[in-house]
């Protein structure tokens, strides 16, 4: 049995259901996956992550590498042990964070030199290094480094992104293939403090042994159609894939843009393995994106938003520090079944933001990855009884219309 595989049952148009085999279990698609940045999905434990039906999490190579450093986590047993995480993990590479610190970088052909935001050392960010961050770490899933850059970037800039990120998967790939065959670099010799337990293997040839992993590629090209249809023929002619990310989106175009940019990806990406589209996590997103053939995502949006007191309900989203809801006994959503809305209603939710309690952020970040990985749980049952196409333009609908409406009266 190979440690990773995918198969679909359940098809409607694009939409598919499927099953992504890891060597840490099997996530059935399409899937939510929470964003545990700092090897934790912010404010919730990850006991917490598991209620809610999620399968799969995400860490972040780019920080976790500045904090407490790949080798640590590496040495502490990898990022399943460090974090408590018994399901599969994937790693972002990196590449949003490094465009996000735009005043802070420069990027040429050998990779991206940046100033720690922790204490302003300057890094070199290149494509082996990537790999061997990646590798350290251990997810089951790694990314390539990409050059990521603006929605509405000019033709010449996205071209050139698009072709230096094929160039880099190229030594990407050849990277993860050395580490494959070679193993990894030896750990230095940690010292512990007396009466703690060492560290893991430190010492042994086994621990240079890299875990199963699986690369993904990642489609770039903004929202031009020449070039992401370049962008894909580009990876597929690089080799054969596990998984392919679809990246670049969510940055600023119009969701119309990213809709028509999927439309664009769907007939020339393969339908034998998952496609996971970075960095998107509102509602009717994933819905749109799920009947484009996508079968993974990931965003920080429900937890950012939890922060914030927004909840995600099918009538599109709710503000809990509103006044409305003072003296609202109603849970956020009737009949949602997490430990937010089987225990607690609206006006204690409300009570807790106004009296600043850290509680109240949790439990509405808790609704929220709970609320998305139900809402994609619903899209594969749907898949499977045959009804998605109906029930998909219902939940639409509905959802929509609760946004105009807010918009109105606002």
């Amino acid at each position: 049995m190979t440690a990773f595989a995918f198969r679909t049952a359940h098809e409607s148009g694009s939409a598919r259901h499927g099953w992504f085999t890891t060597p840490h279990g099997v996530v059935e698609t399409p899937a939510f996956m929470p964003v545990g940045t700092n090897a934790t999905v912010r404010g919730l434990t990850m006991t917490e992550v598991e209620s809610t039906g999620a399968r799969m999490v995400l860490g972040n190579a780019y920080h976790l590498s500045l904090r407490p450093g790949d080798a640590m986590v590496r040495a502490l047993g990898g990022l399943h042990a460090f974090s408590r995480w018994p399901g599969p993990m994937l790693t972002d590479s990196g590449g949003f964070q490094v465009y996000s610190l735009a005043k802070m970088r420069e990027v040429d052909e050998r990779g991206v030199r940046f100033k720690s935001p922790l204490d302003g050392a300057i890094l070199d960010y290149t494509p082996e290094r990537v790999i061997a961050i990646q590798r350290n770490i251990g997810a089951d899933v790694i990314m390539q480094l990409d050059e990521l850059i603006e929605g509405q970037a000019p033709l010449d800039r996205s071209r050139a992104a698009m072709e230096r990120s094929l160039r880099w998967l190229e030594r990407c790939r050849v990277a993860f293939d050395q580490i494959s065959r070679d193993g990894r670099v030896p750990l230095a010799e940690v010292p512990t403090p007396h009466g703690t337990p060492s560290l893991v293997g430190l010492a042994t040839d086994d621990e240079r042994v890299a875990s199963p992993q699986a690369l993904f590629p990642i489609v770039q090209g903004g929202i031009t159609a020449e070039l992401r249809r370049a962008s894909v023929a580009g990876i597929r002619s690089a080799g054969d894939w596990v998984g392919i990310a679809i990246g670049g989106l969510s940055v600023g175009e119009a969701k119309e843009a990213m809709y028509a940019t999927l439309d664009i990806c769907d007939p020339d990406l393969p339908r034998e393995v998952p496609r996971y589209l970075m960095g998107v996590g509102f509602p009717d997103d994933l819905i749109e994106s799920v009947r484009r053939g996508v079968d993974l995502f990931d965003c920080v949006t429900p937890t950012r938003m939890g922060r914030h007191g927004t909840a995600f309900t099918p009538d599109g989203t709710l503000q809990i520090k509103r006044a409305s809801h003072r003296l609202d006994r109603r849970p956020l959503v009737e009949g949602c079944t997490c430990a937010t809305c089987t225990h607690h209603d609206r006006a204690y939710l409300r009570h807790l933001f106004a009296a600043e309690e850290m509680l109240g952020l949790r439990l509405i970040s808790l609704h929220n990855v709970h609320y998305l990985v139900q809402l994609l749980a619903t899209a594969r049952t749907q898949l499977a009884a045959g009804s998605f196409a109906g029930w998909s333009a219902d939940y639409l609908t509905r959802y929509r219309a609760g946004e105009a409406l807010k918009l109105k009266k606002s």
